[in-house]
């Protein structure tokens, strides 16, 4: 009884988070999309920051690396160690095309690392391509460029 009060609770939770998300706008998905991105990102959750990009994602780093895939980017944040550097994405345009289900994001970003110095140590302009499919917005593509470096 006890197990079937905790599924039927989780069931409820979920619900009432999806009917949440469908009655945002377009661009209020993305936008809380992105916000739930930097929360991850900041907490160093890759597994729930890689949850919002498609399979074949193409992501440009701020230094000019091409990767290709979902896989790939995921390697190459664990390949960065025990890093505390995070990234906080700031939207400045946001234009969605809802008959073909796609928007372009572009904005700023910071990095920090919050041991050195409560203030920016990189910075730079990003792009996305966002795709909507199955009613879900998710990035198909990303590019970061890297402008500033204390």
């Amino acid at each position: 009884m006890k197990n079937t009060k905790h599924l039927l609770f989780i069931v409820l939770y979920l619900f009432m988070c999806t009917s949440e998300l469908l009655s945002q706008t377009n661009e209020e998905q993305i936008l809380a999309i992105r916000e739930a991105s930097n929360l991850a990102l900041k907490s160093h959750n890759e597994e729930v920051v890689l949850s919002y990009l498609t399979d074949d994602v193409l992501t440009t780093t701020g230094n000019g690396n091409l990767l290709s895939g979902k896989k790939a980017l995921e390697k190459y944040i664990l390949d960065g160690g025990k890093s505390k550097i995070y990234l906080v994405r700031e939207t400045k345009e946001l234009i969605v095309n809802e008959k073909i289900g796609l928007a372009w994001e572009t904005g700023i970003w910071n990095g920090y690392q919050p041991e050195k110095s409560d203030e920016s140590l990189v910075n730079g302009k990003y792009s996305a391509m966002w795709i909507k499919t199955s009613n879900v917005w998710k990035i198909k593509s990303h590019l970061f460029v890297t402008l500033g470096l204390k």
